[in-house]
């Protein structure tokens, strides 16, 4: 069996399409206005969307402690690439909201040093439109994805158990 038709495999391979459609999602800057509330609904849709995929994975896996924890891993991987995309489409229609945030691999650096409440410094938020993005962002970051890795390494401990009791 390959290593695609396994779970890890399969949540992996999601994971790196989901960061090739994060680096190739056009990002044009068209000042049309219509544009960008279009632009601003579907990005809310996605926020919305990557919150009940999450909600859905850590519900399915505090439910079910045989299920895949492969879902849960790929709905994490695509809340991170989302708040990315979404810090760097607001550098790119809104210069001065972001210092030093230039391209898509700043803003996937900058996304997961949040994530991971490292915060450097090289990278911040100087707009109030950017700095309410992270408050969204570390809102986020707190309570569904620290939820989701809660649930996710007590399923790995629980599994570690059940295998060596066996």
């Amino acid at each position: 069996m390959s290593v695609i038709h396994r779970p890890l495999g399969h949540a992996l391979l999601n994971s790196a399409v989901l960061v090739v459609v994060y680096f190739v999602v056009p990002t044009d800057t068209d000042a049309n206005p219509w544009s960008l509330a279009v632009r601003a609904l579907l990005t809310l849709g996605g926020l919305v969307l990557a919150v009940v995929l999450i909600l859905r994975q850590v519900n399915r896996q505090l439910g079910d402690a045989q299920a895949p924890l492969t879902g849960l891993l790929t709905a994490l991987v695509a809340g991170v690439l989302f708040f990315a995309l979404a810090d760097y489409l607001v550098a790119v229609h809104g210069p001065g909201q972001f210092v030093d945030l230039n391209t898509r691999l700043d803003a996937l650096y900058f996304a997961l040093s949040t994530l991971a409440t490292v915060g450097f410094g090289d990278v911040h938020a100087q707009g109030q439109f950017a700095r309410g993005l992270l408050c969204v962002q570390m809102l986020f970051n707190a309570v569904i994805i620290a939820t989701g890795l809660s649930v996710l390494s007590k399923q790995i401990a629980a599994r570690v158990r059940e295998r060596r009791g066996a």
